[in-house]
C-alpha cells in the first residue's frame, strides 16, 4: 500500500494546531520543516475532503498551503537517499545510510536503509528516544519495541547490551525493513521484527524494557496492554506526540500502573520516561 504525504506550509504555532487536527483523521507520522510540515498516512486512510475541512477552519490565521501526493514503495529509497544526510545524537551515535562514511570516532554507530518506513533519526521523536535509552540500563535485557519502523531503536537497544529484541510493526514492509536493518548492523540474531499491533504479544512473557514510538492515540488505546507486558520495575519509554498531549500520557500511564520518572522535549515534540 503507497502512502500519502500532505506536505503544508504555517507559521510555527498554527502548524502545532494542524498537526494535532491531522492526528484525529489519521495522519501518524509528522516532519517539521523550516516552512512548516510533512504529514503522512496510507493511503486507504486518506480522505482529502477531511484535510480540506481543516483547513478551511484555519484560513485566515496565518499564512496557510498545502498540497499532498502519493509516495510509492517503489520510489521511497530514490527520494530518501536524495535527501538523507548523516546524523549524531547526543554526540554518541551516528546514524547513516550505507552509502555514508563510517564515524569510527563515536561509540556507536547505527546504519539505516528505511524502505518505506519511517524513523531515520531524523525526526525529533526518535531522536530523543534513542537520548533517553543512552540513560536506561539495557544489558542482558529483553526488549519490546512497538511500533518499530525501520527498527532504529531495536539496533540501539542491541548497541547498549540488551540480550534480545521483539521488534513489531502493523506495516508489513515496516516489519521487512526492521529485519533487514537488524542484519545491516549485524544484530539479527538478537533482533526479532514480527507483523502486528499490540495482540501480536499475545503469549510473551513480560519484558524487561519497553520502548513506543507511535502517536499519541495509539499509546491511549494501547497503555493497559503495555502495563501486562513490562516487568514489575522496568522503565517504559514513550515518544510520538507533543508536550500539550503529555498530561493525557501521563494519566493513562499512571492508571495502568506506571510511575512518571523524566521527559526530554524539542520543538515540542515529547518522549517520557515511566516505570512500573
Amino acid at each position: 500500500m503507497d502512502f500519502i504525504e500532505l506536505r503544508v506550509k504555517a507559521p510555527g504555532e498554527l502548524s502545532d494546531i494542524l498537526v494535532a487536527e491531522l492526528a484525529e483523521v489519521g495522519f501518524d507520522t509528522f516532519e517539521d520543516n523550516d516552512e512548516g510540515f510533512c504529514a503522512y498516512t496510507t493511503e486507504d486512510v486518506f480522505n482529502p475532503d477531511d484535510v480540506a475541512e481543516i483547513m478551511s477552519r484555519y484560513e485566515g490565521l496565518g499564512e496557510l498551503e498545502y498540497s499532498h501526493r502519493t509516495i510509492t514503495r517503489q520510489n521511497w529509497n530514490a527520494e530518501w537517499e536524495k535527501n538523507f544526510q548523516p546524523l549524531v545524537i547526543a554526540d554518541k551515535v551516528s546514524v547513516r545510510a550505507p552509502f555514508h562514511p563510517a564515524r569510527p570516532d563515536l561509540p556507536y554507530e547505527i546504519v539505516i536503509m528505511p524502505r518505506m518506513s519511517f524513523g531515520t533519526g531524523h525526526h525529533d521523536t526518535t531522536a530523543l528516544m534513542i537520548e533517553n535509552q543512552l540513560t536506561i540500563d539495557h544489558q542482558g535485557k529483553r526488549v519490546l519495541d512497538m511500533g518499530c519502523g525501520t527498527g532504529i531503536l531495536a539496533v540501539m537497544a542491541v548497541h547498549l547490551g540488551a540480550a534480545s529484541v521483539l521488534a513489531v510493526d502493523v506495516e508489513p514492509w515496516t516489519a521487512e525493513n526492521a529485519a533487514d536493518n537488524a542484519a545491516e548492523n549485524h544484530v539479527q540474531d538478537r533482533v526479532e521484527a514480527r507483523l502486528g499491533d499490540v495482540t501480536a504479544l499475545e503469549g510473551e512473557a513480560p519484558f524487561d524494557i519497553i520502548l513506543a514510538n507511535i502517536n499519541r492515540n495509539v499509546l491511549l488505546e494501547d497503555m493497559g496492554t503495555y502495563g501486562q507486558y513490562l516487568k514489575v520495575g522496568g522503565p517504559i519509554l514513550f515518544s510520538g506526540f507533543y508536550e500539550e498531549d503529555l498530561p493525557l500520557i501521563r494519566t493513562a500511564a499512571e492508571q495502568a500502573g506506571f510511575t512518571y520518572e523524566s521527559m526530554r522535549t524539542s520543538n515540542h515534540w515529547v518522549s517520557a520516561v515511566f516505570r512500573k
